[in-house]
């Protein structure tokens, strides 16, 4: 049985590549879908890891399930609904960034019900990890994830929960309640700076921190981009210094961030040593295009930490 459980939304990402003829634009076939990456990065730095999710019975959900085998994780607990697609999401880029659009209403994912849950799998594992993402695409799913939190709960686990704030999908005002719900009960989570002063109102770094501490939530790591990261407990909180790299893409940058962290908890490493090895490894991701393909594995990231000093 895995160790780690990604529960949510995966998606087939075309992205927009930087060289083509003129008047052309080139797209890069690619997978998406937060806590699918959070996965990956998670087993490319040794974990066991799963996928609770539905896709359809297509060929982007074809393309998923050998992805997932490719890189060892679990697809025990993928349910393949034969009604629904898997989503779809493209992504562009400017001198401002990159931009993502998308095309997820109906999928299979956003069909995922509180029944759909596999208890029994989660009760075996360690860490059950969860987003915004999850909750937002459609009520069922929201309900799914709350079901799937309560389970881990009672059986001992660890939940982990990023924010990955989208406010196409829901009120800011809706969104926090039901995410500072699920915060409350999580063990860590991983807000990003720009998704906290959102959901918070706040604008300072240790006013955020100090606010999820409250909720309840033991371990908060706050992600600060090229700033590095924030984390803290409530008895010490230590600021992770940037790396510098050559970057060129940040999509998948805050969810590398997360597997690679529990990853590393998972291993035994205490919160701050999994926040070091996952900020090096969310800095190595922006170096290539695509959410999945520049996820780095051990050995690049131990490379970096050890040039870093």
């Amino acid at each position: 049985m895995p160790d780690i459980l990604c529960m949510g939304e995966p998606m087939l990402e075309l992205n927009q590549q930087p060289r083509a003829a003129e008047g052309r634009v080139l797209y890069l076939e690619g997978h998406g879908g937060d806590t699918s990456n959070a996965a990956i990065a998670a087993a490319r730095s040794g974990a066991s890891v799963g996928m609770i999710t539905a896709i359809g019975c297509d060929w982007p959900g074809d393309s998923f399930m050998a992805l997932w085998q490719r890189e060892g994780v679990d697809t025990s607990c993928v349910v393949r609904n034969t009604e629904a697609p898997t989503g779809l999401y493209l992504v562009t880029h400017d001198e401002h960034g990159h931009h993502s659009s998308f095309w997820r209403a109906g999928s299979a994912a956003s069909r995922y019900r509180w029944q759909d849950v596999p208890e029994g799998t989660i009760r075996a594992a360690r860490v059950l990890h969860v987003s915004g993402i999850s909750q937002a695409i459609s009520e069922s799913a929201c309900d799914a994830v709350f079901h799937a939190i309560e389970v881990a709960k009672a059986a001992g686990l660890r939940v982990s929960y990023d924010t990955n704030l989208r406010q196409r999908l829901w009120p800011v005002r809706r969104a926090a309640a039901v995410m500072h719900a699920a915060i409350a009960e999580a063990d860590i989570v991983f807000p990003s700076f720009e998704d906290a002063e959102a959901l918070t109102g706040l604008h300072n770094s240790d006013a955020i921190v100090d606010f999820y501490l409250r909720l309840g939530c033991p371990v908060v790591a706050l992600k600060l981009g090229p700033e590095g990261a924030l984390v803290a407990t409530p008895e010490q909180r230590e600021r992770i210094a940037p790396h510098r790299v050559a970057a060129v893409d940040a999509i998948g940058a805050g969810d590398t961030f997360a597997g690679a962290f529990l990853a590393r908890h998972v291993a035994g490493d205490d919160c701050f040593a999994a926040a070091r090895y996952a900020n090096a490894a969310a800095a190595l991701t922006t170096t290539g295009y695509g959410a999945v393909a520049p996820i780095p594995r051990t050995a690049a990231v131990q490379a970096l930490l050890r040039r870093a000093g």
